[in-house]
């Protein structure tokens, strides 16, 4: 048996994730222990909904109670004030997600595991517009000044350079340093948890990598922050255009395609791959993941919702 448990931290409560948490444990027996921080009020109302069955086992961290069961939830209970709901998100549950936080870090370095997923949150309503995202978050709870978000599949994965920032801000992130610290994260974890030297592409900024203006970035700053990536051995090349980047022919080039914003690789990775992918934080002293979807909301309690995203995560950890 894999001897590193995995973490799962449950996230928003009002979401769609222990109903594909529950359809993760039935479609497959994986050979991590899982331990979830969650609320036994929450994970028994929805037990209840859902009509899963299956053993409750409490684990107290804080007495340091390590004994784990393979056919239980192995679960640390966080105290939920709210009473368990389908309904919509609020900021109620910001204290239960961020105790939760709190709880799975802990229980990283108490279990000595490297191994953490959190269920989808609310951006909006958890970060209150202090930070653009988990992967930001997270971060900063470890002190980590160097991360990237790397969207995996294992036919082809995306790197945005710039993650949760308006679109208006984007061409003041765009610089060497950055570009150079993605591609080593990438580089980094493909070789330590794949055992293989990635084949990076990158997408120029503007629309044909062309610009009217008088400064082009891709001429500017991309295109020599690729050839001096070349220099140290990188198995890199760009800048490509972003609309015939995802083409089947050109896609099959590259392990990874690191764009310059957001959802100029978000939404072509999505549209390809759909549930097919997970969301790996790189740069943390763990492997954080989670599942490539937000909470749901219009699909909160109904029991169609696709649970494959989270099953790929488990799957990645529990073969690392």
């Amino acid at each position: 048996m894999n001897s590193k448990p995995i973490i799962i931290v449950n996230g928003e409560p009002n979401s769609i994730f222990l109903e594909i948490f529950f359809k993760s444990l039935k479609y497959k027996k994986f050979k991590s222990q899982i331990i979830l921080i969650s609320s036994s009020k929450l994970l028994n109302y929805h037990m209840k909904k859902f009509n899963y069955k299956k053993k409750i086992n409490f684990i107290n961290y804080q007495q340091f109670d390590k004994k784990l069961f393979k056919n239980s939830i192995n679960l640390i209970d966080v105290n939920y004030k709210v009473k368990p709901s389908a309904k919509k998100i609020s900021s109620k549950s910001k204290t239960f997600i961020q105790d939760s936080f709190d709880i799975g870090l802990k229980t990283l370095k108490i279990f000595n595991s490297n191994k953490f997923i959190n269920g989808p949150i609310s951006k909006k309503n958890f970060l209150d517009k202090k930070l653009p995202g988990i992967t930001e978050y997270l971060a900063k709870k470890t002190k980590v000044n160097k991360f990237a978000m790397l969207i995996f599949n294992e036919k082809l994965s995306v790197c945005p350079l710039t993650t949760h920032i308006p679109l208006k801000n984007i061409t003041k992130y765009v610089n060497k340093k950055n570009i150079c610290e993605k591609v080593f994260l990438i580089n980094s974890f493909y070789k330590n948890h794949l055992g293989k030297v990635p084949r990076i592409g990158v997408l120029g900024l503007n629309p044909h990598c062309e610009s009217i203006n008088k400064f082009n970035e891709d001429e500017k700053i991309i295109k020599p922050s690729i050839k001096y990536l070349k220099k140290l051995k990188y198995k890199i090349s760009g800048p490509y255009a972003a609309d015939t980047a995802f083409m089947k022919k050109n896609r099959k080039k590259f392990d990874v395609i690191l764009g310059m914003y957001h959802d100029q690789v978000l939404t072509p990775i999505k549209t390809l791959y759909e549930y097919d992918a997970i969301n790996i934080t790189l740069g943390l002293p763990f492997i954080r993941i989670s599942p490539d979807h937000g909470p749901n909301e219009k699909m909160i309690g109904k029991n169609t919702s696709n649970p494959l995203s989270l099953i790929k995560a488990i799957s990645f950890l529990d073969k690392n």
